[in-house]
């Protein structure tokens, strides 16, 4: 719940305060974004400062637990009847591997990974999106529980949602190829 901080407009002699607080939870979020739609899929996961004493499980695989839910949403929302094929693009995190997640894969033979090479953000799409994400919802923000934090988060996933042509806007940086069928057809 520590806020984000960045750069801000403010009075002349006069600077901008921030607060903070002494807590460590923390909300991860999980999303696919459709290259070719927009259309976001996300979860959350709570992750109080306590979590891993109380449940005895680590960030790796809470975070695991999270994409494996993530991934069957994914082979819900993309069925291999109307889908032959469905890639996702992931990086090297260590929750993208382990048993659970090859489970899922193989319940889902159509949804298939693409592995970035280490150490590169730039390709991946939802890096970005993570950025604008933040600077929306987080950015020069105190939060007092972790339920705000997950509204703020929440209300921003909305609007993005809602708005697709801003993701499509982060996607053609990526994807120069999807504006140019976007603006042929008008999608």
């Amino acid at each position: 719940m520590v806020p984000t901080l960045c750069r801000t407009l403010g009075v002349k002699g006069h600077r901008p305060v921030v607060g903070t607080w002494d807590c460590k939870d923390l909300l991860y979020v999980s999303a696919v974004v459709n290259v070719v739609t927009a259309a976001l899929h996300t979860r959350t996961l709570e992750s109080p400062q306590q979590a891993t004493r109380r449940t005895g499980r680590s960030k790796t695989a809470r975070l695991q637990g999270l994409f494996v839910q993530q991934l069957r949403e994914v082979a819900r929302c993309y069925p291999a009847s109307r889908w032959s094929r469905v890639v996702v693009i992931i990086d090297n995190a260590p929750w993208h591997r382990g048993d659970a997640v090859t489970r899922v894969l193989a319940a889902c033979p159509h949804v298939e990974f693409y592995r970035l090479p280490s150490y590169s953000p730039q390709l991946n799409v939802i890096e970005r999106f993570w950025k604008v994400l933040r600077r929306r919802a987080t950015h020069n923000r105190l939060f007092a529980t972790l339920a705000a934090l997950k509204d703020s988060i929440r209300h921003s996933l909305s609007y993005f949602q809602t708005l697709r042509h801003r993701i499509h806007s982060l996607l053609a940086s990526c994807y120069p190829s999807l504006e140019e069928r976007t603006a042929l057809t008008g999608t």
